[in-house]
């Protein structure tokens, strides 16, 4: 299984498009190593997944109840705002513009490897998320860490 990590930053073409780094791409398998998932993340950032991995993902959202109004909710939100990429021949990903918009996306991205998902940012909106946030590292590593144990 994929683990990304690390933070780059590349651009973004006029037609959308943003390479994904070679660091990140030598995660993959061969099988799948040029489709991915792309869609709209939390914090106004955006998630990818290669096939394979979204495929797992997906997975959880069988225990879904059509049923449960919040259950519709958020299936409908995450199958409305995904779309299927694969790499071109220079490594890059077209971002559909809905999804550009939603988080903001011009000419910079930041591109974030979290275990088994890629991240995509605009720069000025990740640094704000991180301005933000009130506990320091080291505080919500214990409060989350201790919990697991």
């Amino acid at each position: 299984m994929a683990s990304f990590k690390g933070t780059y930053k590349y651009s973004v073409d006029s037609k959308g498009r943003l390479n994904i780094p070679s660091k990140l791409r030598k995660q993959l398998t061969d099988d799948i190593k040029d489709h991915f998932v792309i869609m709209r993340g939390f914090d106004k950032c955006l998630f990818v997944y290669p096939i394979n991995i979204w495929a797992d993902v997906e997975a959880e959202f069988i225990k879904l109840s059509a049923y449960n109004s919040e259950d519709r909710q958020l299936e409908r939100t995450i199958y409305a705002n995904l779309s299927e990429v694969e790499l071109d021949s220079q490594a890059r990903i077209s971002i559909p513009p809905d999804l550009r918009e939603y988080a903001q996306i011009d000419s910079d991205a930041l591109i974030i490897g979290i275990r088994n998902r890629i991240e995509i940012w605009n720069p000025k909106i990740y640094e704000e998320y991180i301005s933000s946030q009130v506990d320091s590292y080291e505080t919500v590593a214990q409060k989350v860490m201790n919990n697991l144990g």
